[in-house]
């Protein structure tokens, strides 16, 4: 492919310069670095979510080379994608984790993350999951209400292992973005009110069992534009500079993560742009700031394989009805989420004007409505681009549909990692 065509197809497909270097047409047939979708296909069937390493790894590198400058770290959000090879690529990258349940923590220390470098969130963590914290000995809690204080600072005592705490200050800050996935502002779930953040610091300080290590924030997912960041972290360091005024030091703000890539048409976050207005911000500080990219690592490093089983036509609509469905991908079905979908095979023409639809018994079954594309027949084979974030991880097994193959392209080279489930795999622990 030309550069070029390498430039038009990354502002079609949605991806950056980087990764459509990762995903693009060679000679004719999409690839993943090295190796075609027809060669992955063949081996290991559809639908398979294909991830690009290279892809992940630019991603982290190009965020780590903008905070060269910022004291910090970056904590991976397992929910985005929690493979465990995955994990364990990041791990060895120099990331750390963001983890929002006891199963996220177990996925983190399976792929060898240090404690010290999780930071345990999430608005409903059960006892169990806070002694599972405290054994392993992670960074710190992002607390989220009075409630949970209380239940840390009970775990802790019982369990004799002192708890480092941060109170996730809800800052209400509007990023606009779509309404089940912002986070900011006072009628969400999340976090606590800064005056209320306050006084749970007091009390944290003079418990000895608690140890204020730090102050977050988390306004949204998929935002593109850099001043609600900017703004979130103004808000956090007023909350700090008030907690130092009262003898209550802190050494870490967790801005959370959030920052949005290109699906369509629009125009991915400005990250060098983002963390040049944070550096001027912290600048005279001596924290340490926390980010939790999830998506931004690693959801156009992804595409989901799906073959298409037949093409409907009546009067008015056209249906392209493939073999990876809703419980597969939910994000569209869900969020009414955009994603390029693409044919293995390059076609220059588009001709046909379809709904891309699952085999699921659900009207809501799609991958892609009114959607303009190649005349594609049965057996085709189609890419679901920028599937790496939410996407294998949002899947389940309606209609007692097995979930798919994942798959790590490293150059030429590939790894199942994790295997296409059975059916019997979904019975396994039931009672004719």
């Amino acid at each position: 492919m030309s550069a070029p065509a390498k430039l038009e197809f990354a502002k079609r497909t949605g991806m950056s310069s980087s990764t459509s270097e990762a995903f693009q047409y060679r000679q004719g047939e999409f690839s993943c670095e090295e190796l075609t979708l027809a060669s992955l296909a063949e081996r290991f069937g559809t639908p398979t979510y294909v991830y690009s390493q290279a892809a992940i790894i630019s991603n982290f590198e190009r965020l780590r080379g903008s905070l060269a400058r910022i004291p910090s770290l970056i904590c991976y959000s397992v929910k985005a994608n929690s493979n465990l090879r995955i994990l364990s690529l990041l791990r060895q990258a120099g990331a750390g984790f963001d983890v929002v349940s006891g199963g996220e923590l177990s996925r983190a220390l399976r792929a060898g993350a240090a404690p010290d470098t999780i930071v345990f969130s999430g608005v409903g963590k059960t006892q169990a999951e806070i002694d599972a914290g405290l054994a392993a000995g992670i960074l710190m809690f992002n607390v989220e209400s009075a409630g949970e204080l209380e239940v840390i600072e009970s775990r802790a005592r019982t369990l004799q292992k002192p708890a480092r705490i941060s109170i996730r200050v809800n800052p209400d800050v509007e990023a606009r973005t779509h309404p089940y996935i912002s986070t900011g502002q006072i009628i969400h779930k999340f976090g606590v009110p800064k005056d209320e953040a306050l006084e749970l610091y007091r009390r944290a300080t003079h418990s000895p069992h608690l140890r204020v290590h730090g102050v977050a924030c988390h306004i949204g997912s998929q935002i593109l534009e850099v001043e609600p960041f900017w703004k979130a972290l103004e808000e956090i360091l007023s909350v700090a500079r008030q907690l130092a005024a009262e003898s209550i030091p802190v050494k870490l703000l967790d801005l959370g993560g959030g920052y949005g890539i290109r699906y369509a048409d629009e125009e991915p976050l400005d990250v060098e742009g983002m963390t040049r207005g944070l550096e001027e911000r912290l600048r005279g500080t001596s924290v340490q700031l926390i980010l939790e990219p999830g998506r931004a690592l690693v959801g156009n490093a992804g595409v989901l394989m799906t073959r298409v089983l037949y093409v409907k036509r009546n009067q008015r609509k056209n249906f392209v009805v493939v073999d990876a469905g809703m419980n597969d991908l939910m994000r569209p079905t869900l969020y009414g989420s955009y994603h390029e979908i693409v044919p293995a095979l390059e076609r220059p023409a588009e001709k046909l004007q379809a709904d891309v639809v699952g085999p699921l018994c659900e009207s809501g079954d799609f991958l892609a409505q009114d959607r303009d594309m190649p005349d594609v027949q049965p057996g085709d084979l189609l890419a679901v681009l920028t599937a790496g974030a939410y996407g294998f991880v949002l899947s389940s097994n309606y209609n007692t549909r097995p979930r798919p193959a994942e798959v790590l392209v490293h150059g030429g080279e590939v790894e199942l990692i994790r295997p296409r489930e059975k059916v019997a795999d979904l019975m396994a622990g039931e009672k004719a």
